[in-house]
């Protein structure tokens, strides 16, 4: 919303430093950036700054403390000076006594009033604004608590203020109540300054000289002071349910919680992996975790250095996006019999998948929905049994903002398309803890894959760790020797996946049908065509509903679908392609309209009937594209979720109310029908005791499901020979585009 006196504050800004800066702002009365930055180099320029900025940087402090150490009612400068300040005021929420140029009684009190909020008016007593105060002015960090902050973490950001101030270079941070990797830096400078750091040692970052001090600086209960204050507040800023202050039995419980939660050794003390733990996002590297991912490919010595060094799991790449790899990267995919390599050394493997994704612009739907299809053609391909998890990765240092806008849309088309397949294998997310932990918190991601070791980025900085997380990627190291020698990232292993180590046979990749290119679908159709003509049927028929182009562009609308289906239950695409073609192209728009009719007649419990139609009304019929009974869907559904190729619950095909579910499905859901012709196909090989289908099912077994498919009719095998030929046509142009022909 609109205020009068933030746009009374652009437009002074706009009037008076428009022309001197190069920078004006829209004038929309709404607070933002744009203003903060025109604010920042109208001070710089009163100051005399040779090149402006948009940054309150050293050069700016330094110019502020050297020309006005202290502005106030007696010390003012110009009333344009003045007049930034009151414009700043006014855009942070606070009375800036009119844009008159006079620091005025209402100016004091207000800057008093923002050094009370920021914690620092012990050490700047008074109404006087000091250079420090002023940087904090010129921002858009709230030091009151916004968006249900917590009052906790306010406390928190208010005592690092008034503690550290005075050191050099300790800044005023936020004192909204929320974590911000701005804080996560001040509480690294303020343990380094506990330390004992002079201004320019401290750094604020993880070093060696942090490090080799923490190790001295064991917190318990009964600690108190300055050291239990310093290890509370990291404790609250994970998000860790304790107060804040001296170390207590409170404090100890949730220290013990925290140390179960992240893999630790629980003996609810501060010691120095607590510590890491706290502060860094890798925490402590020496750690020696459970699991490890890498590009290299796992010979038998390698597997064995692993398992020596503790290894249980192990990371390993889908898909390899690039077409001339060098190096360890020829390998970044998974090799052939490596899986069976690392089962048999009694390692499991994690499947993970990455093409690029290492900007924010790869991340749209339509690359999330290729990529679920290509990552469950890749698992199948490998051998991973339905139910895997797969880790889908985001590369990169990820903003906020870019996880709103690009990744939350991209995970959701994963979600949705891996929906379409039955949700044949799990969806996992790689990223930094922010990725992870939103994408999951959608609902698009059942682990995390953290990449903690990047402890800089965005993401990780002032972010606590994903409630799910599975793995923990905190170091690169080289461990083994000779043959054995292998580069790995070390993770540690949370227990919430274990990854695989039962593999299906290999499917190379000319096994696996693809989708057909477009450019084939006219001559797809004039053979098409010729083969129904061979066996005595036209385009169109009396009373049937679908023509043969119409049958055949539903086929094709629905490549993708049964394309992925094909590939998840590891069988030959035309075996769905064939009944949903036959089976719509031959719907009666009398019987079969008449039987959809019946069955929902049936479940309505309504009594009055039109005449004649009183033997059409059944509890179950055919019905949908692929023409199938609700109880064979039940049926088939059943024996897949056995076979753990299909999760969810089973269902009673003796049951109204679930025959009356699934048939609705069959009905009203054309990819839900479609979904179903595969699993009729494996319930009708184990019905009538043939083989399953597979990507290398002899001719005699694709005949016995097409006849199995036609059901118990005295001219299932005469029908069966008809679609059998149908079945040839789709089949020549799956193996073309198998073969990449088109």
């Amino acid at each position: 919303m609109a205020d009068e006196m933030v746009l009374s504050a652009q437009k002074f800004v706009n009037r008076v430093y428009g022309s001197r800066t190069g920078m004006t702002v829209e004038e929309n009365g709404r607070t933002g950036w744009p203003v903060m930055y025109a604010l920042t180099r109208a001070l710089q320029w009163e100051l005399g700054i040779g090149t402006l900025s948009n940054n309150f940087g050293p050069g700016t402090i330094s110019a502020l403390q050297s020309r006005h150490p202290v502005i106030n009612a007696s010390t003012a400068p110009s009333a344009d000076f003045i007049r930034i300040i009151q414009s700043g005021l006014y855009c942070k929420g606070y009375d800036g006594g009119g844009i008159d140029g006079k620091y005025s009684d209402r100016v004091a009190s207000s800057v008093a009033r923002l050094k009370a909020d920021m914690g620092v008016d012990s050490v700047y007593p008074g109404s006087d604004l000091v250079p420090k105060v002023f940087k904090g002015l010129l921002n858009m960090d709230a030091y009151v608590t916004v968006n249900g902050g917590s009052g906790t973490i306010r406390s928190i950001q208010q005592w690092l203020n008034g503690h550290y101030i005075h050191r050099r270079d300790f800044f005023v941070i936020p004192c909204d109540g929320h974590h911000s990797r701005d804080v996560a830096k001040s509480l690294l400078f303020a343990i380094q300054y506990e330390l004992g750091m002079a201004d320019g040692t401290a750094n604020g970052n993880f070093g060696p000289g942090t490090q080799a001090g923490l190790r001295n600086h064991t917190v318990a209960v009964g600690t108190v002071g300055t050291w239990a204050k310093l290890f509370t507040a990291a404790m609250v800023l994970n998000a860790r349910d304790v107060p804040f202050g001296n170390f207590t039995g409170d404090v100890k419980a949730g220290v013990e919680a925290f140390q179960a939660f992240v893999k630790l050794p629980v003996s609810g003390i501060g010691d120095f992996q607590t510590w890491s733990s706290l502060l860094v996002s890798y925490g402590d590297q020496s750690r020696r975790g459970e699991a490890c991912d890498g590009v290299t490919l796992i010979t038998p010595a390698r597997a064995q250095t692993l398992k020596s060094e503790g290894i249980k799991y192990v990371g390993r790449y889908l898909y390899n996006p690039d077409p001339t790899p060098s190096g360890d990267l020829r390998h970044k995919e998974i090799q052939p019999g490596e899986l069976k390599t690392i089962a048999d050394n009694g390692l499991r493997c994690y499947p993970i998948f990455q093409t690029f994704a290492d900007s924010a612009d790869y991340f749209r739907p339509a690359q999330g929905t290729a990529d679920a299809r290509l990552a469950v053609a890749q698992a199948v391909k490998h051998g991973f049994k339905h139910g895997a998890r797969i880790f889908f990765a985001v590369d990169y240092d990820t903003q906020d903002y870019e996880v709103t806008e690009w990744v939350i849309p991209y995970f959701r088309a994963i979600a949705q398309e891996m929906a379409r397949l039955d949700d044949a294998y799990r969806i996992g997310v790689y990223g930094t803890r922010n990725v992870c932990s939103r994408v999951s918190a959608a609902g698009y991601a059942s682990a995390s894959f953290v990449s903690d070791m990047s402890s800089g980025y965005s993401g990780n900085l002032g972010y606590t760790m994903p409630a799910n997380w599975a793995y923990d990627q905190i170091v690169t190291r080289t461990v083994g020797s000779g043959d054995g020698l292998i580069e790995i990232d070390h993770n540690i292993a949370s227990g919430r996946d274990t990854g695989e180590n039962s593999f299906d046979p290999i499917a190379p990749d000319t096994l696996l049908d693809s989708e057909l290119p477009t450019e084939a679908h006219e001559a797809l159709l004039l053979e098409i065509r010729q083969t129904m003509k061979d066996i005595g049927i036209g385009e169109t028929s009396a009373n049937t509903k679908w023509s043969i182009k119409e049958s055949l562009d539903l086929v094709l609308h629905n490549d993708a679908l049964i394309t992925g289906m094909a590939r998840a239950l590891r069988m030959r695409k035309s075996l769905i392609q064939v009944p949903v073609f036959w089976e719509t192209r031959h719907y009666d728009t009398s019987l079969d309209y008449l039987g959809d009719i019946g069955v929902r007649v049936y479940h309505s419990g309504v009594q009055t009937v039109p005449p004649l139609a009183d033997k059409f009304i059944k509890r179950d019929a055919s019905t949908g594209p692929g023409q199938i009974f609700a109880a064979t869907a039940i049926n088939a559904r059943n024996q897949a979720i056995r076979d753990g190729v299909l999760s969810g619950a089973t269902r009673d095909p003796g049951s109204d109310a679930d025959v009356w579910a699934i048939w609705q499905q069959l009905n009203e859901d054309p990819e839900f029908n479609i979904r179903q012709v595969g699993y009729v196909h494996r319930y009708h090989a184990v019905k009538y005791g043939v083989p399953r289908p597979s990507l290398t099912s002899s001719p005699q077994n694709v005949f016995d499901y097409l006849k199995y498919y036609q059901g118990d009719t005295p001219n299932a095998e005469t029908e069966a020979e008809k679609r059998l030929q149908v079945y040839g046509t789709f089949e020549k142009y799956n193996a073309l585009a198998r073969g990449d022909v088109w």
